[in-house]
């Protein structure tokens, strides 16, 4: 070889590593986006209620993608979804056809969401000083409560 073919060796592997690393960059597989990996939820709510509207801030800090709906009349999402009585609160999240009502902790939603098991939804009834959404010291233990056709049973505390 040369002297003056061997000094334009590391320029030639120089090269052609630049075009290598390039076409690597340019087809490799797009990265997964938020909107790809983060659970998809929608949150019915009233169109004055400000605590609810925390809450969709919260979920969305804690990577939830969510599609709020205001709604005239909570009275029919409750219906709809079967909520009791007893355990509404101000708002109600869904996740396909599991409901989950009122301020409840992402830790609760996502356990939840990964094993419904047989109930409809779960519920943190009121609007717990403390919770996610409200303001105030947490008083005590938030009492989650599973819901379905067969009735209302206590769930976990958080």
């Amino acid at each position: 070889m040369s002297s003056k073919s061997s000094k334009k060796l590391p320029y030639l592997i120089g090269g052609a590593l630049v075009i290598l690393i390039g076409f690597l960059i340019l087809n490799r597989p797009p990265a997964a986006t938020s909107s790809d990996t983060a659970p998809q939820v929608t949150v019915y709510k009233s169109t004055t209620c400000g605590c609810c509207a925390q809450y969709i801030a919260y979920l969305k800090r804690e990577g939830f993608e969510v599609e709020t709906i205001n709604s005239e009349n909570m009275a029919d999402i409750k219906e709809q979804y079967d909520i009791p009585g007893q355990i509404q609160s101000c708002h109600t999240t869904v996740y396909g056809d599991l409901a989950m009502e009122g301020h409840i902790p992402v830790a609760a939603l996502r356990s939840f969401m990964e094993s419904p098991d047989d109930a409809d939804g779960i519920a943190l009834p009121g609007m717990p000083s403390g919770s996610p959404g409200m303001p105030g010291v947490k008083q005590g233990p938030f009492t989650i409560y599973r819901f379905n056709e067969n009735g209302i049973e206590t769930h976990s505390t958080l």
